[in-house]
């Protein structure tokens, strides 16, 4: 028996969450779901996430989570952002895979990539400074104080300042977690993205880190005319592989999002920080067909956090009407997270299974979205149910 902490969180989170708990359920694996409320309406009433949900997530260590909403320039910054961090969840895993069935540009190209995005380091670690506060105008006093060559901000009450902290130990962190992944996963590649050739003292510090894990899992360096911008390392290009074979690529930030809408076969896992990691899932599922079929996994040493890419779309609440296939993927990460393997493969094969024959698939699944037969969010739910 497995005790797991699932929020339901707003908008069309319950309703994806309950499909998605009827789809663990029918695989056979016994799962204690430890309920917890935590949606915006929580929240606001409240003035931050309950200590109820952090304690049941710290003592269940698992949890399931549908969407929060979080209010755009204003309000609480981010459930998600504040879990991580207090969590010390600091891997974001987001597979993006083809399943057959699912409309995209790229039917006849076999996209199946993982990106891994360090969780809890550069700007999304919440250093900011808002403009025409004093402690602003004495953080840009004190920078242009200093002998950086430029002077930045015409003024305190103009400018805004957020910090990019990126760490050896919070690079090496992730780079050996993108790693262990591959081999764990048979994976063949790693890829390093960042803007090193710009920010030289924190994407650059990412690169030399990056660049010893992979020499210390014996990995095969390679540069070719796809790294636009990024310096080979002579001593480290064409490096045999002296441990699992793995290869080791870079590229930057810019030039990868290139790669992967012309060549996204090409890559296996992507490894990167936290503002390029966000944009990058979303790019990626772009590739396999939309947020709908896109999961994630937020993992750390003591806890993990698994969720949908998607959002609250508070718009469709109540309407029966939204894909859950995100969040059943999602509940399909956290078997195999809790050593279910057999359970996670029968959950993905029921749902890929349904999508193909594309029959009880809600309305965003259907090559016309007016499509009268298409189903609502628990009909595609209890179609998956039965394929186990």
């Amino acid at each position: 028996m497995h005790k797991v902490t699932l929020i339901p969180g707003d908008g069309v989170g319950p309703e994806i969450a309950e499909a998605t708990r009827k789809c663990v359920d029918a695989t056979g694996v016994k799962i204690d779901w430890d309920f917890q409320e935590c949606g915006i309406e929580v929240i606001e009433a409240e003035g931050k996430v309950p200590e109820r949900v952090m304690e049941s997530i710290k003592a269940n260590g698992i949890a399931l989570k549908a969407p929060i909403t979080t209010p755009i320039g204003k309000g609480f910054r981010s459930v998600n952002v504040f879990l991580r961090q207090e969590l010390g969840l600091y891997a974001c895993v987001r597979p993006c895979k083809q399943y057959k069935g699912v409309r995209t540009f790229y039917e006849q190209i076999p996209v199946d990539l993982v990106l891994i995005r360090e969780n809890t380091e550069d700007l999304y670690a919440g250093v900011e400074f808002q403009a025409g506060e004093a402690d602003t105008a004495t953080l840009l006093s004190t920078i242009n104080e200093m002998a950086t060559g430029r002077k930045i901000g015409t003024g305190s009450d103009s400018t805004g300042v957020s910090i990019k902290p990126i760490s050896y130990e919070g690079t090496r962190r992730i780079c050996d977690y993108a790693f262990d992944y591959a081999i764990k996963n048979d994976r063949k590649t790693v890829s390093s993205v960042c803007k090193a050739n710009i920010m030289k003292f924190t994407d650059g510090l990412w690169y030399d880190e990056t660049r010893a894990v992979a020499l210390a899992y014996g990995a095969k360096f390679e540069w070719d005319e796809l790294a636009e911008g990024v310096a080979p390392d002579t001593e480290l290009a064409g490096r045999a592989g002296t441990g699992e074979s793995i290869t080791y690529t870079e590229r930057l930030i810019d030039n990868m999002c290139m790669q992967l809408v012309q060549k996204p076969e090409l890559y296996d896992v992507i490894v990167t920080q936290n503002l390029y990691g966000d944009i990058l899932s979303d790019l990626c599922a772009g590739l396999v067909g939309g947020l709908g079929v896109a999961p994630g996994a937020n993992i750390g040493t003591e806890a993990a956090v698994f969720e949908a890419t998607h959002g609250s779309a508070p718009k469709y609440k109540g309407q029966n009407k939204v894909n859950p296939t995100a969040l059943i993927l999602s509940g399909r990460m956290m078997l195999e997270h809790l050593g279910e393997r057999e359970a996670a493969a029968k959950l993905e094969q029921a749902v890929t299974e349904v999508i193909e024959e594309g029959k009880d698939v809600t309305y965003d699944m259907k090559p016309d979205r007016n499509d009268p037969t298409a189903v609502g969010t628990q009909e595609m739910a209890a179609a998956i149910c039965a394929k186990m």
